[in-house]
C-alpha cells in the first residue's frame, strides 16, 4: 500500500509532464477503440445487408456453378424436382435463374446478368412485387442505373441467348430503381419475373440458384450447399485487411506515448538517486523501490483510460447515434465493397476492455525496463549522487 501511495504522490508532483504523457496515451486508447469500433460496425452492417439482399441463410448452387467464373453460368441450371418445388411452396427457398445478356443503353453496349426471381418471394428485400402485372419489365439498382445512365420508365434493349444458343432481343421498361448497399446485387444485374425469363429462354421449371431462409436446411437433392461463412468470406477478408491498416496507425500513436513514459522513467531514476538511496537505507527492499517506479509508469495508462473515457464517451455516443458518413468519399459499391453511405460504429465491452488491458500492460512493461536498474544501485553512492 505504501508503494502505491508513494507512486501516486510522485506522479502527481511531476505536474504537466504527467498529463502530457497521459494525454498522448489517451489518444492511442481512443483511436484504437474508435477505429476498431468503426470496422466492427461496418462488419455487422455488411453482414446484415448481404443476408437481407443476397444470401439469406445460405444458398444452393447447381453443380459446376462458380460465382467468379461467368463461363459457368450458361450450363449452371437444372430442372426443379418435386422436393424443391415443395420447399418453394413452403417459402423455405426461392429460385433464381441466371442468364447472360447484353444491354444497349443509348447505343452503347454493356454486359449484364438477367436474374429471374419469384415476384412473390419474401426471403430477400428485393422489391420484386413491383414487377407484378407488368410485361417486359425489369428492376435495377441505383448503382446500375447510374452506370447505364438510366432512370425510371426508361426503355432498354437487351439481347440474350436461349437454351439452344439462338439470339433473341426485346425492349424492357425500367419500372423501379432500388437502393442497395450490396454491389453484387446492385451492379451488373437486371431483375425480372422468373416465369417471364423462363419463357424467353425456354428454360421451363429450371433454376441456377436456390436461396434459403432456413439455416437448418443443408441438403437438397444434387444441389451444392454454400453456407454463410463461405458466402461472406470476401467481406471478412476485406474488413480484416482494413483492420490491419488501422492497427499500424494505432501502433505509432501508442509507441509515442510509451516512448514518453520510458524517457520519463529513465530521467526519474537518474534525477531521483538520493530519493532511491534513502528508501533503501530506510529498509525498503530494492524490489519494493522498483515496484514504486513501475507503478508510477503504469498509473499513466490508468489515468489515460480515465481521461479517454471522459472525452471519448460523448464522441462514441454521437457516432453510434448519427453514424460516420461516407457519402463524400469514393463510391465503395463500384469497387465491389459492401458499405453503406453511413457506417454506425459498434463499441463492444470486449473491445473497450481489451484496449484498456493493452494500454496498461504495455505501459507497465515499458515502466519496468528502466526501473530494474535500481536493483543494482548502491544506496551509499545513491545518497551521495554518485550513481552514473
Amino acid at each position: 500500500m505504501i508503494a502505491f501511495k508513494l507512486a501516486f504522490r510522485n506522479l502527481f508532483n511531476a505536474g504537466l509532464k504527467t498529463w502530457l504523457n497521459v494525454f498522448v496515451l489517451s489518444l492511442a486508447f481512443i483511436s484504437l477503440v474508435f477505429f476498431n469500433g468503426m470496422i466492427d460496425g461496418w462488419d455487422r452492417q455488411a453482414e446484415v445487408d448481404t443476408k437481407d439482399w443476397s444470401i439469406a441463410e445460405g444458398q444452393f448452387w447447381t453443380p459446376g456453378y462458380d460465382s467468379y467464373d461467368p463461363f459457368t453460368i450458361k450450363e449452371s441450371r437444372q430442372v426443379l424436382s418435386h422436393e424443391v418445388q415443395q420447399l418453394i411452396k413452403n417459402k423455405q427457398v426461392t429460385p433464381v435463374l441466371l442468364t447472360e445478356a447484353t444491354a444497349f443503353p443509348e447505343g452503347r453496349m454493356q454486359t449484364v446478368l438477367l436474374r429471374g426471381m419469384d415476384v412473390n418471394q419474401d426471403i430477400l428485400k428485393l422489391p420484386l412485387e413491383k414487377l407484378k402485372g407488368k410485361k417486359n419489365a425489369v428492376l435495377i439498382g441505383s448503382g446500375m442505373a447510374k452506370t447505364l445512365k438510366l432512370k425510371k420508365d426508361d426503355e432498354l434493349m437487351v439481347r440474350w441467348r436461349d437454351k439452344n444458343g439462338t439470339f433473341d432481343a426485346i425492349t424492357f421498361t425500367i419500372v423501379y430503381i432500388f437502393d442497395c448497399d450490396v454491389p453484387s446485387i446492385d451492379y451488373g444485374s437486371l431483375y425480372m419475373d422468373i416465369e417471364a425469363l423462363r419463357k424467353l429462354t425456354g428454360m421451363d421449371n429450371e433454376a441456377s440458384i436456390l436461396i434459403s431462409n432456413d439455416k437448418n436446411l443443408t441438403a437438397i437433392d444434387s444441389w451444392v450447399y454454400k453456407d454463410n461463412d463461405f458466402l461472406l468470406a470476401d467481406i471478412k477478408e476485406i474488413i480484416s485487411a482494413k483492420k490491419t491498416g488501422g492497427y499500424v496507425m494505432t501502433f505509432f500513436l501508442l509507441l509515442i506515448g510509451l516512448l514518453a513514459i520510458f524517457d520519463t522513467q529513465v530521467f526519474s531514476v537518474f534525477r531521483r538517486q538520493k530519493e532511491i538511496g534513502t528508501y533503501i537505507a530506510l529498509g525498503m527492499t530494492r524490489q519494493r523501490v522498483v515496484s514504486i517506479f513501475t507503478i508510477e509508469g503504469a498509473t499513466n495508462s490508468i489515468l489515460a483510460a480515465l481521461l479517454g473515457t471522459v472525452y471519448g464517451t460523448p464522441l462514441f455516443i454521437f457516432f453510434t447515434r448519427h453514424g460516420i458518413s461516407l457519402s463524400d468519399t469514393a463510391d465503395m459499391g463500384s469497387m465491389g465493397i459492401t458499405a453503406s453511405d453511413v457506417i454506425y460504429p459498434y463499441y463492444s465491452v470486449g473491445l473497450i476492455g481489451s484496449a484498456i488491458l493493452l494500454i496498461i500492460i504495455s505501459s507497465t512493461i515499458v515502466s519496468y525496463l528502466p526501473s530494474k536498474k535500481i536493483a543494482n544501485i548502491n544506496p551509499t553512492d545513491a545518497i551521495r549522487g554518485k550513481v552514473s
